[in-house]
């Protein structure tokens, strides 16, 4: 009689701690769906500006459709990252979490609108998740 008595503290601790350990295994998952699609359309924003080859446009200030169609169009097509610039500022163009060159490579030297989020850090900028928007 005096076990059933002293079992209740033990069942009740292993609940709780069996509470916790499920709280603290789920708690990762939340934050990466947070982080893969966070409802944070206030960063959401349309960017106009000239489609650039970012090796070239930061080496030597390259832009225009001339240089985009011949040599950027072929480096954004290699692999080289692109970028749009607005207004004097430069932009690193990405996709939701990959590179879009192959989407972006006709558009070299032209001016386009992008809609993505926008982030910084350290100087640099860059618009993720970017969709091209159709006027």
């Amino acid at each position: 009689m005096f076990n059933s008595i002293s079992n209740k503290p033990r069942v009740l601790r292993v609940a709780v701690t069996a509470t916790f350990i499920a709280a603290l295994a789920s708690a990762p998952l939340a934050i990466a769906q947070e982080h893969e699609h966070g409802s944070d359309a206030a960063a959401s924003k349309e960017v106009t500006g000239e489609v650039v080859d970012m090796m070239c446009y930061v080496d030597h200030n390259a832009v225009g459709e001339k240089h985009g169609q011949s040599c950027g169009a072929k480096c954004i097509k290699s692999g080289g990252p692109v970028g749009i610039v607005s207004e004097g500022k430069a932009y690193l163009v990405v996709g939701e979490h990959k590179p879009i060159n192959d989407q972006l490579a006709e558009y070299c030297g032209k001016t386009i609108t992008v809609k993505g989020k926008l982030a910084e850090r350290g100087g640099v900028a860059m618009i993720e998740n970017v969709e091209v928007v159709r006027k």
